[in-house]
């Protein structure tokens, strides 16, 4: 999924979605698949019970009674996916006899067979996938109407007809085993390595998707995706009401990563730094209610009040446009684009019976945990009574009540006496291109504990590129392919936000490395669900600072770090809510307007805001929860995010205990794609969920430090 990011995305989005050739085949194989269902096709053909029958009594005579239940089951799922156009009665059979695998070795040779093609075709459409979008993804120049056109182009959007076309899916089906969720999560602690990498191999072939469905899909994707990688405040030219700049003439920043990012920096500017904050808030809530004029976005050559909402020319510019033409808002293009994800995933849901909307696939197939579980953990944050003590504790730390802003705090962060232009300086002196940043990463490995040998080894399987946007990883998708690390360099060097981006980047790729190139498995790389790769980029981005000399490790900071990851745990939870029951409101109204679904965003944003929020910040009817870009591109992805913090913070507990970063690190970057708990339980030795962050904060807060 694409990987924007203050924190990120990453590379997978559509993989995770549906199609298991889109892009990056690594956790796509999380799917709940039930044999026996028929829904998303036409009823079965008369014949085929007679065949199956017919097959049943044959088969069962020649292989003996000991193939029944493996007989009876593959002839079940071949028959659930069975077409009229795949062939009548007798060639229904005759593939049957042909390629049902009886004993062992014919098993091992299929499985071995296809686990290493399947690299190779996933590996090789990822690349010309990645090559397509390197325009749009990458500052090399001028953006073309064409190169949209290749970057919303998926070349692998007819495999999964052509495996089905050509009988290698029903290959798959007819001999390995389709699993439920339930079997997995209750049943796959006592499945050896071979049996999960079963497991994941016949998920491959759960859905049979039309291949214009998927290709909409991609297409769907990439629009959103080019709107929101383009969606930049040229903050130079904010004005307040007296004219005044308080921004470098010069600055712009991407919706909605750097401007989050601004708010942060500023709490360092004791001068400027709180009006700054509250005029990014007025551009965030301006952007959620699309009430910003459409001609400020992305547009240098004009100034911005977003308190008042004129829009005027800079200085030697002329208006051609009437003074309202000239303010008009955005026309609710931000919720058009989600309006259009919405309507593409909704083409996959006759094809899911046993996943119906995109909701059920992203919770039960996707992430391996049920909605109900991940709404529980996140709501077990946003109603702490942690929250207020955490709060009590900001606002004396600050000197003043708390804004809504201030869901951002980062003051708990270790930066010292460095303000943000200082960091600018820093960064922007040590890496002046990317280039200089990849040089680096061996060095920066070894500060984290990797040996020279391994830091060797994994800078040599990364490559670094300028983004177009905020930032993203992409890792590789076969073993004799590199994981890219895209970050933001502006002209004058890499600043503090790309440098910390670039780091969280780094976290990915090392894990993409590791769970690639070190698993035992194909079918196993990767790790359960984004919101692990996620965590594993957090530990990396967390000692961003230290990395650059600027902190050391010590009881204090430990505890300051937890505060720091509950802060911004509550914060994210949030803003995961309210994309979750955007989609729900979405699935409920499918045929609304951008303008009814904004109006129902916003809604929904000040609703989850009052119930969790408004009793700390003392204000009601707040928008910020509704400002994440994820919300527009990347399809119910945010509830990652809170996830991922709760797991982040038990493996690094884990990698505290163990005392050793770069050994831990790689052990559990090399579990694979199991399920989630299962993992997490030999990473760690316990399952998934916030009790480890919400103990942690609590000692914290407690601490002799804070009073």
């Amino acid at each position: 999924m694409r990987a924007h990011t203050g924190f990120i995305l990453c590379a997978a989005i559509l993989a995770l979605i549906v199609a298991p050739w889109y892009l990056y085949s690594r956790n796509l194989s999380n799917q709940n698949s039930m044999s026996g269902t028929t829904g998303q096709f036409a009823p079965q053909e008369p014949w085929m019970k007679n065949s199956i029958s017919k097959l049943e009594k044959e088969l069962m005579g020649k292989y003996g009674d000991g193939q029944r239940e493996r007989l009876q089951r593959g002839l079940q799922q071949v028959s659930d996916f069975w077409r009229a156009g795949d062939g009548d009665a007798a060639a229904f059979e005759e593939f049957v006899r042909s390629n049902f695998a009886v004993d062992v070795p014919a098993r091992d040779a299929m499985f071995d067979r296809f686990e290493h093609n399947l690299e190779q075709i996933d590996g090789h459409m990822h690349e010309i996938n990645r090559e397509f979008r390197t325009p749009t993804d990458l500052d090399v120049g001028v953006l073309f109407p064409f190169d949209q056109v290749f970057g919303g182009y998926d070349p692998s959007a007819h495999l999964a007809d052509d495996f089905f076309q050509n009988k290698l899916a029903f290959m798959v089906l007819l001999n390995f085993p389709l699993t439920t969720l339930d079997q997995r999560l209750r049943e796959g602690e006592h499945w050896s390595r071979r049996q999960w990498a079963e497991a994941r191999l016949a998920q491959r072939f759960s859905k049979r998707v039309p291949a214009d469905v998927n290709l909409a899909l991609a297409q769907a994707e990439a629009e959103a995706g080019r709107y929101v990688s383009e969606y930049n405040i040229w903050v130079g030219h904010l004005i307040d009401r007296e004219g005044a700049r308080l921004f470098p003439p010069d600055l712009r920043l991407l919706s909605h990563w750097n401007l989050r990012d601004e708010i942060k920096a500023d709490y360092s500017d004791a001068k400027s730094g709180l009006a700054k904050q509250r005029m990014i808030q007025q551009v965030m809530e301006r952007i959620v209610t699309q009430t910003i004029p459409g001609i400020a976005v992305n547009n240098p050559d004009v100034d911005w009040n977003p308190s008042s909402n004129v829009v005027t020319p800079v200085d030697g510019k002329s208006r051609a446009e009437s003074e309202a033409s000239f303010n008009a808002p955005e026309p609710n293009t931000r919720y058009a684009k989600l309006l259009l994800t919405f309507q593409a995933s909704r083409k996959v849901d006759p094809y899911s019976p046993t996943a119906p909307t995109l909701i059920a696939r992203r919770f039960d197939e996707n992430r391996e945990i049920p909605e109900v579980r991940v709404k529980a953990m996140l709501e077990q944050v946003v109603s702490s009574s942690l929250v207020a003590q955490a709060a009590k504790l900001i606002e004396s730390r600050l000197g003043r009540p708390l804004e809504p802003f201030d869901i951002w705090y980062n003051g708990f962060r270790p930066r010292g006496a460095y303000t943000e232009p200082q960091l600018d300086e820093i960064v922007a002196r040590k890496y002046p291109s990317a280039e200089a940043y990849q040089k680096d990463i061996p060095n920066l490995l070894l500060k984290l504990g990797f040996s020279r040998d391994r830091a060797g080894y994994l800078a040599n399987n990364i490559i670094v590129d300028p983004a177009r946007g905020s930032g993203h990883a992409m890792g590789a998708g076969m073993r004799s392919e590199k994981a890219h690390l895209r970050t933001r360099v502006e002209k004058t060097g890499m600043n503090y936000k790309g440098y910390n981006i670039a780091v969280h980047e780094m976290g990915h790729n090392i894990e993409q490395t590791f769970s690639m190139n070190n698993i035992d498995h194909y079918l196993l790389q990767g790790v359960p669900n984004t919101a692990f790769t996620e965590a594993l980029a957090f530990v990396f981005q967390g000692h961003d600072l230290e990395l650059l000399g600027l902190a050391r490790p010590d009881t204090k900071s430990q505890a300051m770090k937890t505060l720091d990851d509950f802060w911004g745990t509550y914060e994210i939870a949030g803003v995961a809510l309210v994309d979750m029951a955007v989609w729900h409101w979405m699935y409920d109204h499918p045929q609304a307007t951008p303008e009814e679904l904004k109006q129902a965003t916003v809604q929904i944003a000040k609703d989850i805001w009052n119930l969790y929020y408004a009793p700390i910040f003392k204000k009601s009817d707040v928008v910020l929860l509704g400002v994440y870009s994820h919300m527009i591109d990347s399809f119910l992805y945010l509830p990652d995010y809170p996830m991922g913090h709760m797991i982040s913070f038990q493996i690094e507990e884990q990698i505290e205990r163990a005392g050793n970063l770069g050994v831990e690190f790689e052990r559990m970057a090399t579990i694979g794609s199991v399920a989630p708990d299962l993992w997490m339980r030999k990473a760690t030795g316990a399952p998934v969920g916030p009790e480890a962050l919400l103990a942690a904060t609590k000692k914290a807060l407690s601490g002799e430090f804070v009073k």
